[in-house]
């Protein structure tokens, strides 16, 4: 079963609450062991081939590349996973309440990509440093995940990099809102990720992930990026996931 990503109007959606909406089952999935969720660990998994599947309730979102979508633009987004002595976090950060898309949600460092951006990975570390202030010296890319085809018309790739020993945040005030991290640990639970179906009329029939964490509700793109970084390393470490039908690649 595969279901549809929530209506690129959902932002005009009167009184909409992505919090609120009905859940839906969704299959149980195995944790993951905290040793894989190490920076060395991560590290390894993208080293090497991974056979493995993106979110297959989502599987239809993701492209292997955007030339047969005319309407889409080519964007790119920095997962950034920072070390700390509890252990590995990422950092999100919340957009500014007056932007036209998305306004006031959670969302990585990122954006369009350029014509003067060498690859994803250029337009990632770039779109990081006009967002949040870190400076590419600081940023060690570690891979990359499949593209996204989001419901507002991006072809959006993941980049997952490490923030290094030494980097600052200058947020820009005019995109970026608050900046926050949330545990790996918590993030890689797939009991968190909770599945909701939107109850309106525009958006009958659409779901989307959601993953709540202190006063943090992540969903959409977002969670789906998340989610599918467990399924990643889920099969790294030989962890199984059931239903699975769409191939990934990361590199």
């Amino acid at each position: 079963m595969s279901y549809r990503m929530p209506a690129p109007d959902k932002d005009r959606i009167a009184n909409f609450d992505p919090q609120v909406q009905p859940v839906l089952p969704s299959a149980p999935l195995p944790p993951l062991p905290p040793e894989c969720l190490r920076l060395d660990a991560i590290r390894q998994a993208f080293q090497h081939p991974v056979d493995w599947r993106v979110e297959p309730l989502f599987a239809q979102s993701f492209v292997p590349g955007g030339d047969s979508y005319a309407r889409a633009r080519q964007a790119a987004v920095l997962m950034p996973l920072v070390q700390r002595d509890t252990g590995l976090h990422v950092l999100f950060t919340r957009r500014a309440a007056h932007l036209h898309h998305h306004a006031g949600q959670i969302s990585f460092p990122g954006g369009r990509i350029e014509t003067s951006d060498r690859d994803p990975v250029a337009a990632a570390l770039r779109e990081t440093h006009e967002e949040i202030g870190v400076e590419q010296r600081f940023i060690q890319v570690i891979g990359t995940q499949p593209t996204l085809l989001t419901t507002t018309h991006f072809l959006m790739t993941p980049v997952i990099g490490e923030l290094l020993p030494g980097f600052h945040l200058h947020p820009d005030e005019a995109e970026v809102a608050e900046v926050f991290e949330v545990p790996l640990a918590v993030l890689m639970n797939p009991d968190r990720h909770v599945l909701h179906q939107m109850a309106t009329s525009l958006g009958h029939g659409r779901c989307y992930f959601a993953i709540r964490w202190q006063s943090y509700f992540i969903w959409g793109a977002t969670a789906i990026l998340v989610r599918n970084l467990y399924h990643f390393l889920a099969a790294a470490q030989g962890i199984a996931a059931p239903g699975a039908d769409a191939q990934g690649k990361a590199g």
